[in-house]
């Protein structure tokens, strides 16, 4: 405990990275010991290296090679014309020979167009075949960069040999782009301890598992010491790519949500091999809340235990900070975020796929009145942009010349408050402090999209004509109650936990909401309100009042034949129409409970501690819509139409039934 805890707090550990110390691990198991070891190949054809007396091999990892120049690594037993193969995880395969051997060591020349990517790497002697390693190999330029006076950091952006002009790198502060030769200057005081780049169109980074390496340690303790920081990049075609955002995950250790996350990540992960079926280069975007600041100390899992679970998502994912990513321990925000500087890297950055500029932000500031160390504070914060993050956002647009570039920007807390009803009209206000000065940034762009969280519901807001945002309901649902309590998944809105899909072909975007454990068409719910009785006696015996407040408007039986229809991810573009007997009928718009919330979350908890045990209540939702039928058996033909003219139908048999697993 007293090591976790070190780690958290302390803000200047200038120590290796979980990267350095596993990739030492793995080329110690697979080398150093000539252990067999299945993540270091894809190839199980293969013999134990000592087969051929290799022994001693070490291969840096990653491997930085200056284009044309002989490789040199250290081992014994390697002979002159074994040859050497790589193949990448991409399946492009290189060859080459080995040239030279001394006692220690053994040389070779990648081929003139390798390209910079993660290998595995092996050697073959006749007909025997062994793995060497798994190793990302980085082709480099001459690192060589003179000082300048006033810089404090330096560093070149490069691809497969060759640097590249106009890249943005930042320290957080202090902002600048690269010359011709992809070389960088900046005047940084290190008060982050890192500088990043902006991932430039076209090109990736490697990854630290399914994390993008697109920052830099640097020494804050040294902030007038010359450091340098590269950038290898490479090549990717991301024109048409798609998006996954999710957030809040709240993972704590707690109501079997580590495994309940496992299985959320296989639909994921599914949806991911899909869209790469289907053409798309697919990453994943957390809007924050990974882990949960009350239960850090309390159940010993944090930042550190939610990032491994991360891992588990087969896309390359960016990660924004939000509420519960603090530590709990400080009364500050600075000193509350410092353990996700450390896990995670930058609270606030930029890079480009496609076409697009996408920008994740941290919207809390994180207030924790009465922390100290050992002691949890009040966990309180305000929704707003800091000053300086402020500063780094307009540098970060300013470098962006064609205003009609699409941007997207994620975020954890709302931009707006959930949307409520004036008659039929929707009610837009902000819920971010300086929300309006905030949308001011964007002025002259035509296209901004803001994805964000933190609610727990969904709703979608474009209230102004060149910015949208989605505020996307929680991976957890209901802080993963539901599905401990009835075997569902749902949001405090009656939506299903899940996730917002966005595909870019382009500059075009498409968007849909993807339930758990649903297909993407499953885009509505509809109640038939006859059968939907809330009976506080049946669902909470012991506390039939509180139960009855809780239950809203389905306390009491209606016989009125209305049929309740919520439909998640409606926006002010959507249609819903219902016909009964081929004759329409009108559709009205209302703000009230979802009832399968309430049954699933609200009663169930209610049912054995009374009101005082309901932590996350049902809350009154804009994305409902009534509909009075003539009878109470009459079929009823439903039909929601999305922005983009897809189609999502039910014909509904009535009466209904209404349970914990209804559709």
């Amino acid at each position: 405990m007293e090591m976790r805890n070190s780690f958290l707090r302390n803000d200047n550990l200038y120590a290796p990275s979980r990267k350095v110390l596993r990739q030492f691990l793995v080329i110690v198991l697979c080398l150093g010991f000539g252990l067999s070891c299945a993540s270091c190949k894809d190839d199980d054809n293969t013999a134990k290296i000592e087969t051929l007396g290799i022994t001693g091999v070490s291969i840096p990892n990653p491997l930085s090679v200056e284009s044309g120049t002989v490789v040199t690594l250290s081992g014994k037993g390697v002979a002159v014309g074994d040859k050497l193969m790589f193949k990448s995880t991409d399946g492009v395969e290189y060859a080459t020979t080995v040239s030279s051997v001394t006692d220690s060591s053994w040389s070779f020349t990648l081929p003139s167009d390798f390209s910079t990517g993660t290998y595995y790497f092996y050697l073959t002697r006749g007909n025997v075949k062994v793995s060497l390693s798994k190793v990302a190999i980085q082709i480099t330029v001459n690192l060589s960069i003179p000082d300048k006076d006033g810089m404090t950091v330096k560093g070149v952006v490069y691809c497969n040999g060759e640097g590249i002009k106009g890249v943005e790198v930042s320290d957080g502060i202090e902002v600048t782009q690269t010359d011709a030769n992809g070389i960088y200057y900046l005047p940084s005081k290190k008060k982050y301890g890192y500088v990043f780049i902006s991932i430039p169109s076209g090109y990736e980074v490697t990854n630290d598992g399914n994390a993008p390496l697109f920052y830099a340690r640097v020494n804050s303790a040294s902030p007038t010491t010359v450091e340098q920081a590269d950038f290898s990049l490479r090549k990717v075609d991301n024109q048409k790519h798609a998006v996954l955002a999710l957030t809040d995950f709240h993972l704590a250790n707690r109501n079997d949500d580590v495994s309940q996350f496992r299985a959320f990540v296989k639909d994921v992960n599914s949806t991911i091999s899909d869209l790469s079926t289907a053409g798309y280069r697919v990453y994943v975007m957390s809007m924050g809340d990974e882990s949960w600041d009350a239960y850090w100390y309390a159940n010993s899992y944090a930042l550190p235990d939610s990032y491994v679970e991360m891992q588990g998502l087969n896309a390359t994912t960016f990660h924004c900070m939000g509420n519960h990513d603090n530590d709990p321990y400080c009364p500050d925000d600075w000193l509350a975020e410092a353990a996700w500087r450390r896990v995670c890297g930058p609270v606030y950055y930029s890079f480009n796929i496609g076409k697009v500029h996408y920008i994740v932000l941290d919207n809390i500031q994180y207030l924790n009145t009465g922390a100290n160390q050992g002691t949890i504070g009040e966990r309180n914060y305000n929704k707003v942009l800091i000053n300086e993050e402020i500063e780094w956002l307009k540098k970060d647009l300013a470098l962006i010349s064609d205003k009609n570039t699409p941007v997207v920007v994620g975020m954890h807390a709302p931009l707006y408050e959930r949307p409520s009803l004036s008659g039929q009209s929707q009610v837009d206000t902000y819920d971010m402090t300086g929300g309006a000065n905030f949308v001011s940034y964007f002025s002259g762009f035509s296209n901004v999209q803001v994805l964000t969280g933190h609610t727990h519901v969904n709703y979608n807001v474009s209230k102004e004509s060149n910015l949208m945002e989605h505020n996307t309901a929680a991976v957890c649902a209901t802080w993963w109650w539901t599905n401990k309590l009835v075997k569902n998944h749902i949001c405090c809105d009656g939506t299903p936990g899940g996730y917002g899909v966005y595909n870019f072909s382009g500059d075009n975007l498409a968007w849909y909401y993807k339930s758990y454990g649903y297909t993407k068409d499953y885009q509505f719910r509809a109640y038939d309100l006859n059968t939907t009785y809330i009976d506080p006696s049946v669902y909470a015996p012991n506390y039939v009042s509180d139960m009855a407040a809780y239950a809203h408007e389905y306390a009491t039986p209606s016989t009125a034949n209305e049929v309740l229809i919520n439909v998640w991810n409606y926006d002010l573009q959507w249609k819903v129409e219902v016909s009964e007997n081929g004759t329409s009928l009108p559709v009205t718009r209302v703000c009230t409970y979802d009832p399968l919330h309430i049954i699933s979350y609200d009663a169930a908890r209610i049912k054995t501690g009374g009101a005082s045990a309901v932590s996350f209540p049902s809350e009154p939702t804009a994305h409902l819509f009534k509909v009075k039928a003539s009878s109470a058996t009459s079929s009823l033909v439903i039909k929601v139409t999305d922005r983009f003219g897809n189609t999502y139908s039910e014909t509904m048999t009535r009466p209904k039934a209404f349970n914990y697993s209804m559709k």
